[in-house]
Order: C-alpha cells, then sequence, then structure tokens
C-alpha cells in the first residue's frame, strides 16, 4: 500500500508539472524566448512562480541554479549559456577564455567554429551573433557625445519595433553601464559585442533615468529619447565601457521582462586624464576596379583608349565614390594611397576614349563615344588640390596581386611589372605635382609569408603593409592578441608596416548604408573604433607607440567618414596624435613572420587562378610578337602591358567573374590583331615562260602600318620550279592589302606546290599560318629543259669523280 501511495504521488506530481508547464507556455507572448528580468535573472518566456521552484528552458533562478541555456551561480552551464566562472557549453562565451564549440575567449583563445581577436575568417569580424528572439527591435541612431568627459549629459535617440505578432503592452526604454567598469582587453571588447542576452555582466539599470514607452502594436516603430547625467553613469576613469539599451515592460504581471534590447560601447575620458597618445597613421585609399581595355581606336588625328564600361563617370563626377572621397580626404591628416593605374585612365578619359558595346569586344569600330571626360578632368583637379603638401603612397602598377603572383606569377610577370611600376610612379608625380613614395606593396588582406615577402623584393617592394595578425616584433610589449604596432624588419630587407588587425577587421566587414538607414551601424562603428584606439591607449600607458589604420581598398563613404570622425574625437580627447606614413617606418625593430600559415584558406579561394596566370605570360609573349611587325610598336605595347599588369590587380578578388571576362577580352585584342595579318589564300597560278612573278597578297587589318615582316616562298619541286628572292619585305598601310610580286624560275613543265609564308624580320619567327597553293608550269623552252638535264649531268659526273678520288689509297 505504501508503494502505491508513493506511485500515485508521483503520477500527480508529474502531472501538475506538465500542467504547469503547458500553461506557462502559453501565456508566454510569441518570440519572448530566453526573456531576461530587470533584476538580470533570466526566463524563458515569462515568469516562472518561484514557489514551484521549477526552471524552463534557458531560465535562471534566484538561487543560481539552471536549465539548458541559463547560467549558474556555480558556474555550471547548459547549451548555449554563460558561466560565471567562465566554462561554457555549446555556443557559449567563457569569462576565463574557456569555450565550447562556436564560443570565442575573452583573452583570444578559439573554440571549435570560433574566432579570436575580434577576427574571423579571412579577417572579417564576427561580433554580431544572432540575438535572441525578442519580440522588440532596438536600434540607436545617435549618441552624443562621442566621448564623454567629466561631466554633462548623454544624450541617446534611436528607434524600437515591434516584431513579435502581437501587440505588446507599455513598457520602458532604460541604460546599464557594464557591471566590470573599464574593458581593459581588446579582446573584451569583442566579448561584449557578441553577447546577446541580457546578464549581470551588464550592470544594473541607471535608475530614475528611463524613457516611457506606449503599447506597441504589430509592426509598430517609435523613436526614443534618453537623457542621462553623465556622474549618474558612475564610471570610475578613462576606459571604455559597455553600454546596453533595454526596453522592459512595464506593468502587468510580467513587469520587469526584458523585451529587447541592444548593445554598444562608450568611451570616457576624463580631462585629467594623462595617456601617452597613439601616433595614428590613417591611408586613405582611393582605388578601383580597372576599366581600360587594352583596345585602341585609331583615328588620323588621334589614338583613342576603349573602356569596359563607362561607370568611371559616375564615380568622378560629383557625388561620386571616388569624388567624395577626395573631397572628404582634403586637409584631413591622412596619407593618400593612389594606384597610377586610376590616374592613367582619368587622364585618357579626359583627352577623349570610347566605350566598349560589351566589355572584352576586340572590335574598336563597335565602341562608343565615352561621355566622362569633364568628370574625370574635375576629379584629377580636386585630387590635384587635396595632395598638395600631403603624403602619397603610389602602389605598384594596377595594385597587382602579390599572394596570387607569388603563387603563380613567376619571372615574367615580375619583369613585367617591375616595368609598369616605374612608369606609373612617373605618372603620379607629373600628373599631380607631388613627390610620391614607391616602393610599397599591399598583399590582399594585409596577409604576409615567406614567398610573398620575396616576390614582394623580387618587384622592388621594400615595404609592405601587413596585418599584425602575421607579424611579431622580437621585443613585443604587449602579447599576442592586442594592439599590432610599429614597424618590423624581416629576413630578406623587407620592412613589414603592421596595421591594426582588430581595427581593420571592423573596417572592412563593415558596409553601412547612406542617409537614416544606415545610422545605426554607422554609430555601432564609430564607438566600436573609439573603444578599440583608447583600450589600446590603456594597455600602455605611458609609451610612445604607432598605430596605423587601414580602411579597405575600395573604401565605402559611410566608412571613410566614421574613420575621420573618430581620429577627430581621439585627437581632441587627446589619446590619437595624428602621424604620417614616414613616422611610421621610423626605426623598425627585428621581428618575424609568426609561426603559422598567415595566408587564410578562405583568402585563397578568391586568388587569381593559375591557368589564368599562365594565359596572362602567354599574352605577353604575343605582345612582344605582334610589336615586331607594327611601324608604331610603342604605342601598342604599352597599351597591351597596361592591360596585362591590370588583369592581375588585386581588385579583381571582389569579382573573379569581372577578372575571367577582362583577361579574356586581352587574349581576343591579341589573337585579332595577329589574325589580322594574314595572307590571302589562293588556289592555281599558270606560270608561263622561263622566269615569270607569282603575286601574293598580305591582307593587312591592324590600325597602323605594317611593317617588320618579309614573305618568304618553298618550292615542293625545285627542279622545276624555284624563287629567285630568298624573302621579300612587305609593307602595307593600315587597314589595306597589298600584293607582293616574287620572282621565280620555271625549268620544266608540270605541277609544283609552293608554300608561302609571313616570318619576322627582327628574329626569322614564322607569322601566322602558311598558305599553300599549286603553280602550274607550262611552256617552258626546250632549251631550258636541255640546259637543266645538262646541269644534272654535270652535277652527276661531279660527285662520281669525286667519289673515285676518295677511294683511293
Amino acid at each position: 500500500m505504501g508503494r502505491g501511495r508513493t506511485y500515485r504521488r508521483a503520477v500527480v506530481a508529474t502531472a501538475t508539472t506538465v500542467l504547469v508547464a503547458i500553461t506557462s507556455a502559453l501565456s508566454t507572448p510569441a518570440g519572448a524566448a530566453a526573456m531576461v528580468l530587470a533584476d538580470g535573472r533570466e526566463v524563458d518566456g515569462a515568469a516562472m512562480a518561484a514557489a514551484q521552484g521549477r526552471v524552463p528552458y534557458g531560465a535562471v533562478p534566484a538561487d543560481g541554479r539552471g536549465a539548458r541555456g541559463g547560467t549558474m551561480a556555480d558556474g555550471r552551464e547548459a547549451r548555449g549559456g554563460i558561466t560565471a566562472d567562465g566554462r561554457g557549453a555549446h555556443g557559449g562565451t567563457a569569462a576565463d577564455g574557456r569555450g565550447a564549440r562556436g564560443g570565442t575567449t575573452a583573452d583570444g583563445r578559439q573554440a571549435r567554429d570560433g574566432t579570436s581577436h575580434g577576427r574571423g575568417p579571412g579577417g572579417a569580424a564576427m561580433d554580431h551573433a544572432p540575438s535572441p528572439r525578442y519580440p522588440v527591435s532596438v536600434e540607436l541612431a545617435s549618441l552624443t557625445p562621442a566621448v564623454v568627459r567629466q561631466g554633462g549629459e548623454l544624450r541617446i535617440s534611436g528607434r524600437v519595433t515591434n516584431t513579435s505578432g502581437r501587440r505588446l503592452g507599455a513598457a520602458r526604454i532604460g541604460v546599464r553601464i557594464g557591471a566590470s567598469g573599464a574593458i581593459d582587453t581588446r579582446g573584451g571588447l569583442a566579448t561584449v559585442a557578441r553577447r546577446t542576452p541580457l546578464t549581470r555582466a551588464d550592470g544594473p539599470e541607471v535608475a530614475d533615468r528611463t524613457a516611457r514607452l506606449a503599447p506597441l502594436p504589430t509592426g509598430a516603430e517609435r523613436g526614443f529619447r534618453l537623457t542621462v547625467p553623465v556622474p549618474d553613469l558612475e564610471l570610475d576613469g578613462a576606459g571604455a565601457y559597455a553600454l546596453t539599451v533595454h526596453v522592459v515592460r512595464a506593468d502587468g504581471a510580467g513587469a520587469g521582462t526584458v523585451l529587447g534590447l541592444t548593445r554598444t560601447h562608450l568611451s570616457a575620458y576624463p580631462d585629467a586624464t594623462r595617456l601617452e597618445p597613439l601616433r595614428t597613421t590613417v591611408l586613405w585609399p582611393v582605388l578601383d576596379t580597372p576599366r581600360m581595355e587594352a583596345l585602341t581606336l585609331r583615328t588620323q588625328d588621334s589614338v583613342l583608349p576603349v573602356f569596359r564600361d563607362d561607370q568611371l563617370t559616375a564615380a568622378f563626377g560629383p557625388g561620386g565614390r571616388l569624388r567624395r572621397l577626395v573631397e572628404m580626404g582634403r586637409g584631413q591628416p591622412v596619407t593618400w594611397v593612389l594606384d597610377p593605374d586610376l590616374i592613367v585612365q582619368a587622364q585618357a578619359m579626359a583627352v577623349g576614349y570610347r566605350v566598349a558595346r560589351t566589355p572584352g569586344d576586340p572590335d574598336p569600330q563597335q565602341a562608343t563615344e565615352g561621355k566622362g571626360g569633364a568628370a574625370a578632368e574635375g576629379w584629377l583637379a580636386a585630387l590635384r588640390a587635396a595632395v598638395r603638401g600631403r603624403e602619397v603612397i603610389a602602389l605598384p602598377y594596377a595594385d597587382p596581386d602579390l599572394a596570387s603572383l607569388a603563387r603563380g606569377g613567376g619571372a615574367p610577370l615580375a619583369g613585367l611589372l617591375r616595368r609598369a611600376s616605374r612608369t606609373g610612379r612617373r605618372v603620379v608625380d607629373r600628373a599631380l605635382g607631388v613627390h610620391a613614395r614607391a616602393g610599397v606593396g599591399w598583399p590582399a588582406g594585409g596577409e604576409l609569408d615567406d614567398g610573398i615577402a620575396r616576390y614582394a623584393k623580387g618587384l622592388g617592394l621594400d615595404t609592405v603593409l601587413a596585418s599584425g595578425a602575421g607579424v611579431a616584433s622580437a621585443g613585443e610589449l604587449v602579447s599576442e592578441g592586442a594592439t599590432d604596432d610599429g614597424a618590423v624588419s624581416l629576413e630578406g630587407g623587407t620592412t613589414a608596416l603592421r596595421y591594426d588587425a582588430a581595427i581593420a577587421s571592423q573596417l572592412f566587414a563593415s558596409h553601412p548604408a547612406a542617409g537614416a538607414s544606415g545610422a545605426p551601424a554607422r554609430l555601432r562603428l564609430r564607438q566600436r573604433l573609439l573603444a578599440e584606439t583608447l583600450t589600446a591607449a590603456r594597455e600602455l600607458p605611458y609609451a610612445r607607440r604607432e598605430l596605423v589604420m587601414v580602411p579597405p581598398r575600395r573604401m565605402p563613404l559611410a566608412v571613410g567618414r566614421v574613420l575621420l570622425t573618430v581620429v577627430a574625437e581621439g585627437r581632441k580627447a587627446g589619446w590619437l596624435e595624428p602621424a604620417g606614413f614616414a613616422a611610421a617606418l621610423r626605426k623598425p625593430t627585428a621581428g618575424r613572420l609568426r609561426g603559422f600559415d598567415g595566408y587564410p584558406l578562405a583568402r585563397h579561394a578568391s586568388e587569381l587562378p593559375p591557368s589564368r596566370l599562365a594565359a596572362v605570360v602567354r599574352d605577353r609573349l604575343r605582345m612582344r610578337a605582334l610589336a615586331k611587325v607594327l611601324s608604331d610598336a610603342r604605342a601598342t605595347a604599352a597599351s597591351v602591358r597596361a592591360a596585362l599588369a591590370r588583369s592581375v590587380a588585386t581588385a579583381w578578388r571582389a569579382d573573379p567573374a569581372g577578372a575571367a571576362s577582362y583577361q579574356r577580352g586581352v587574349s581576343r585584342y591579341l589573337t585579332a590583331s595577329i589574325a589580322s595579318v594574314r595572307l590571302v589564300p589562293k588556289s592555281t597560278v599558270v606560270v608561263t615562260g622561263g622566269s615569270a612573278t607569282i603575286p601574293v597578297t598580305v591582307d593587312n587589318g591592324l590600325q597602323q602600318d605594317l611593317t617588320g615582316v618579309e614573305l618568304r616562298v618553298l618550292s615542293s619541286r625545285p627542279e622545276r620550279l624555284t624563287a629567285r628572292d630568298r624573302a621579300m619585305p612587305v609593307q602595307a598601310s593600315r587597314a589595306v592589302s597589298r600584293t607582293v610580286r616574287m620572282r621565280v624560275e620555271a625549268y620544266a613543265n608540270g605541277p609544283v606546290r609552293l608554300t608561302a609564308q609571313l616570318y619576322t624580320t627582327a628574329d626569322g619567327r614564322p607569322w601566322g599560318a602558311p598558305m599553300t597553293f599549286t603553280a602550274d608550269v607550262r611552256s617552258v623552252p626546250s632549251g631550258a629543259v636541255i640546259f637543266v638535264l645538262g646541269g644534272t649531268a654535270l652535277i652527276v659526273l661531279a660527285v662520281a669523280f669525286r667519289l673515285r678520288r676518295t677511294r683511293r689509297p
């Protein structure tokens, strides 16, 4: 009986538990999983009665014990949770650095599928993990001031949106400052950015500094404003703090339940702070994808280049990306990074150009007139004014992909690029009236290994911009994962100027839109960069250090604007001090490449394939052959060499289809040019008499005069017919055919197969395909026949006499 009563009690208890769980689930608002109470306790959907002592999936009870997804006071954690001592299961982030699958540790160590130092695969930032399904989306539009000082007010504005699918009651919006105070490490900044649920680490809500939010219908959006006196934030000195803005239910049974949140970083720099400022070098790249083809259209007065498309017209014009970059950078403490090829393209457009009907079309007659001459001329004038008196770096011509070339380019392309780069620097100097710095290479992503360093040195590049993730100095003051600073001398004579990898990852991963829609992303990027630079200054507060900030090659306008704002705010506060490129290179320390493959697999996939590099090498050889037969070889060779350099540009990594199309266009142009000089086929000619001339027509389809070739005719029966001239020079005006008359001698009647072939005069190499035809020899005089027979008999007698003498002892 006792056992039966015990069994019945167990059944009743189990049924009660199931009913309570079902009731709680039914009362939970849609999409409100993993909600958190305002006092820091987490529940899954709705608060449960403390008296029941049961915790649903993802909830955290008052005594700290947790079920799946919860946070436990003793540090134990189930899937997806965050433990107080840092141990975590799937997807967790550990405070002491230990993490499980997918997690990222605070000290920079990486768990499976996670990221370290705020860097993801290929150097991309991985800061924003998917948020819990809160019913309200919160976005910040402005935060003023960007850096808080002694007093004053912090003003925050933004908007909230009901994404739950049901009406939500009244709520309030509040602010929290991280419980641990100022964040001491760069890795800690990344941890805050990745944290998604509200936890005790977010700190308590700032009392009496909230905004009332009226009920929100489904899909409704509403703006808000918060004003918080800086003293109420209770900041404990200079540093970056985690700032959380949350929406909680204001009344009813679920009062205090978190409905939504967002995080950012708040930088504080009191007036009495005296950190040694970071000498900060900011690179300002003005680069674009190559547009000009190898193809040209010759007229009586000029040679007009042909462009793949006319997109540079918009980019150079008022409001265009390249025009705005120049205008934004003018007067700013930046180092300009220019591609000489972009200057060449702008100059060509200003003089006059054509646009291909389709990219890669080898027929220049099909190209239409370009419309961007005035825009290009205006852009050049604006650039000339902006760089006056500033440091300018002229990259190697067309900004070649050093990593791809180091693996498959070889010596032929190295020679081509060295020559193009020497020309490129002169172009920049003359066009802009500056003395640009040359000899600087920029591998994709700043990744550097021994092969890339050797190839760069072979191109004459003594300095390489490198991510600090792959280069270490011998006397690093801060352990790996902190701020990357200073120039490093590597074996072989290359100097690696390290730029900060964490800042670069933020700049490369950010693509904020213009206008109001991009305000939240721009604000998030600004606050993160301020926090990164301030935390870097606090690492060694009294040491003189360098900081190099490198944005993407094709820098979005919004990213550039944020970057300039960050430098201005940090300079005004006192922890940043603008410096030039030359200053950053001063007194490099001895260093080495780190002991791992510094080139991520994700970036390997975007390299130019070896087959395309091999095609560029073949095209270079064909270009050299074409130059031998042209009357104006210099202009054509320069055009093709520039196109070959563009074929291996780093810009193509973002456009593999465009890269393949461009290279095919260069190949088609060379193929069409070579095929334009040909022998016109013929079938049979009649030769009467002992001496005659045979006409052979050479078709010159080129846009310039043909020189440097000669015609040779070989006979299959020289005893019947032979050419009197070993070779006849060929000259033909552009786009015309020329008939060459070869003199022949006939000795006997009958058919003879003749082979005509063009050869280059310079080196005697065959040009194009041979042309074979038949010569029908008729009416050769008998005397000529007798003469031939007699000559043959004399030759036979001479040979016999010679043999007889050699046999004598």
